[in-house]
Parts: structure tokens; C-alpha cells; sequence
């Protein structure tokens, strides 16, 4: 299925490459703890998680029909939200990703990420193990024509 199926798709394309750096080891390693430009940091992956879905606020049931395909879905968004806000809160919004990557709830966060990402692109018919695309190509995805 085409992502752009969806009537809220730029709000997938926003979740889905949120949550696609957040469950992503090697990506974590090679592009936020190298420094690497173009693809923001935690900080970023997590305000793209919830900034137009208030997923911080409710839960994304809400969203089931519109960003979302099935609940599904939705119960693997919240808990991956749930587990990665717990530790934004208390590391801080502009902790070094090393800080993130060392608190003990880190694993279960890129875990929980993990499943709803691989879900997402499933469903999306997109390979789950691709690299992540940088923010330049998600704004051209997102973007009006």
C-alpha cells in the first residue's frame, strides 16, 4: 500500500521516520553519535514523533483512519511514544545522545520503536531495514505540490 494513502500522510511520513531513527542501533552509532549533518538528533526524531499528533497528550487510537491503518498500529506507536518520552523527561531535551543511548531504559525505547516501525512499513509495503532517509528527503516527501 502507498504511504500517501493515508489522509493525514505527511503525519506518517513525520512518525514513521521518527520512529525509524529511534529504532535503529547502527544508525544511532554511525550518524547521531558521529556527528553526522542532516538528520537531526533525538531531540528532533522525538518532536516529529508527537508535534503534530500530540501523541505526548493522547493516545493514537485517536488517530486510526487517518494516520494510522489499524489499532494495531496505534498500540505499537504508544508504546514505543511512551517508553522514549519516560526517558526525554528525564535526561532532558537537549541531552548528548550518549545520554540517551546510556540510560537503562534505552534498549526497551529502540525496541518498542523497532516493532512499530517494521509494522508501519509493512503495511506501508516499505523494507523496514533501509537506512533512514535524512530530513532533506523527508521534507521533498512531505512536501505540497
Amino acid at each position: 500500500m502507498p504511504l500517501n494513502d493515508m489522509p493525514w500522510w505527511r503525519w506518517r511520513c513525520n512518525v514513521r521516520s521518527a520512529l525509524h531513527m529511534l529504532s535503529d542501533p547502527a544508525f544511532h552509532q554511525d550518524v547521531w553519535l558521529a556527528g553526522q549533518e542532516g538528520y537531526g538528533d533525538v531531540t528532533d526524531a522525538v518532536y516529529r514523533l508527537v508535534e503534530d499528533t500530540w501523541l505526548d497528550n493522547w493516545s493514537a487510537e485517536k488517530y486510526v483512519g487517518t494516520i494510522f491503518r489499524d489499532a494495531n498500529e496505534a498500540a505499537l506507536v504508544d508504546a514505543a511514544v511512551l517508553r522514549v518520552l519516560r526517558i526525554l523527561h528525564q535526561v532532558g531535551a537537549d541531552a548528548h545522545v550518549s545520554t540517551y543511548m546510556e540510560h537503562p531504559g534505552w534498549p526497551e525505547a529502540v525496541a518498542a520503536a523497532r516493532e512499530a516501525h517494521v509494522c508501519l512499513a509493512a503495511n506501508d509495503g516499505d523494507a523496514a531495514d533501509e537506512p533512514p532517509r535524512s530530513l532533506d528527503v523527508l521534507r521533498i516527501m512531505t512536501r505540497t505540490a
